[in-house]
């Protein structure tokens, strides 16, 4: 079969369906699992931790992307993750009815590490097989459809996963039911991707012998020449800054929903955080992530960078309003994650750009695989402590807090502006 070059193909035949492949895995890992730990009975101060632990390769993942610069080609290593992501999550629908937390955790870990090398992989395809005019031109679909896979994860399938609850009043079958879909999808991408993800003529197949020595050299300049970049303490602190009071906040928005009034939360249960997420947040997210990537486009990163974190960090108040009002609407409730989402989607897409220019040079995706492995640190940092904070402060306490974490991503964004040309 012959493949078609990437210059050949319109980015819209991929660009959706391996970043849907990137984002749905990830949501599988550090929400839906979330979900699975909570309806099983973890308290939400274990959470954090518990979470945390099965998704560490998203931190460790610099210290194998170097060998995924040397050996094989950027697509080998997508095609063959996705289908050990489709294998793994199978594997765990059929045991979840039956196997024990250890069990659980260890496959989530797979797919948390399989996942990880996907992102390194799809990332690096990605600068490869894209100019710089169409990697700012598409970094809003990209981070659209991967905030899609998501949405998809912990929007949908939880929404399902409430549906089969109620109906079947088995939650250990049903979240194996959603975990058996999930498989299905995987699979299903996977496959497409083998027929159609095209060949980039940048991404080469390196499988030629090297000495240990001459592979370890390239590892250690991976990290030596990232640490090394001009503006790299301004740009560490934008990256665990920027998303501040989303990293505290989001792994408390599933309990949040879930919990009773007598504990401070909305009592919505499963089935409405996923009508939420998933209908009305993900039209909101596509439409938020669409337009940040053509108002990047048109403007620059650096004069887009203030209206975006305004986006991304204001609207979290609507968690706080719910907090205080205990809207029973669901009606209205979607039209607060309507505002949040959008904001968010919208704001997002700074981020991403970012990292993207500042991985720029030799060792794009292994420079790329460290900026999102301090995305991870920014995200899980403030998570470990979340659920312990929402426990002594209630939920109009926490969601108080997260406002003013606010100030973390409007310093972010004054660091980030220092090292930024005016037109970049």
């Amino acid at each position: 079969m012959t493949m078609v070059p990437a210059s050949n193909k319109s980015p819209w035949w991929w660009v959706p369906t391996l970043y849907l492949a990137e984002g749905l895995p990830y949501a599988l890992v550090n929400t839906v699992a979330l979900a699975v730990f909570k309806d099983l009975g973890v308290d939400n101060g274990t959470l954090g931790p518990l979470t945390t632990l099965i998704s560490l390769p998203w931190l460790l993942k610099p210290f194998w992307s170097p060998f995924m610069d040397i050996f094989r080609s950027k697509r080998w290593w997508i095609l063959l993750m996705q289908a050990i992501l489709a294998l793994t999550v199978g594997a765990i629908a059929l045991c979840l009815p039956f196997c024990g937390m250890s069990i659980l955790l260890a496959l989530f870990t797979v797919v948390a590490f399989a996942s990880a090398t996907h992102d390194i992989s799809a990332d690096g395809y990605y600068m490869l097989a894209l100019d710089e005019t169409r990697q700012s031109l598409f970094v809003g679909i990209r981070s659209t459809f991967y905030r899609g896979g998501l949405v998809l994860g912990q929007g949908l399938l939880v929404m399902l996963a409430g549906f089969l609850q109620k109906r079947s009043g088995d939650i250990p079958r049903a979240w194996a039911s959603v975990l058996g879909l999930s498989a299905l999808l995987l699979a299903i991408l996977a496959l497409f991707h083998f027929f159609r993800l095209p060949v980039a003529p940048e991404d080469q197949d390196r499988r030629e012998k090297r000495r240990a020595g001459e592979i370890l050299r390239e590892f250690g300049e991976a990290f030596r020449s990232f640490f090394a970049k001009p503006g790299i303490g301004w740009a560490l602190a934008f990256l665990l800054l920027y998303r501040l009071p989303e990293a505290l906040s989001l792994n408390l928005l599933y309990p949040f929903f879930k919990d009773g009034a007598a504990l401070g939360g909305l009592g919505a249960g499963t089935e409405a955080y996923g009508l939420v997420y998933g209908t009305f947040g993900v039209i909101a997210l596509l439409a938020g992530g669409v337009l940040g990537g053509a108002f990047a486009a048109k403007k620059g990163l650096r004069a887009s960078l203030w209206p975006m974190a305004l986006s991304l960090a204001l609207p979290c108040a609507v968690y706080l309003v719910m907090a205080l009002t205990k809207p029973q609407s669901i009606a209205l409730i979607g039209a607060y994650v309507v505002a949040d989402q959008f904001g968010y989607g919208f704001g997002f897409t700074a981020y991403m750009l970012y990292m993207i220019q500042f991985a720029e040079g030799p060792m794009k995706t292994s420079h790329y695989a460290i900026c999102t492995a301090f995305m991870w640190l920014s995200m899980k940092l403030p998570a470990l402590v979340a659920g312990y904070l929402q426990q002594a402060l209630g939920y109009t306490g926490f969601f108080i807090l997260v406002m003013l974490c606010c100030t973390g991503t409007f310093s972010a964004v004054s660091f980030a502006r220092r090292q930024l040309r005016p037109r970049s």
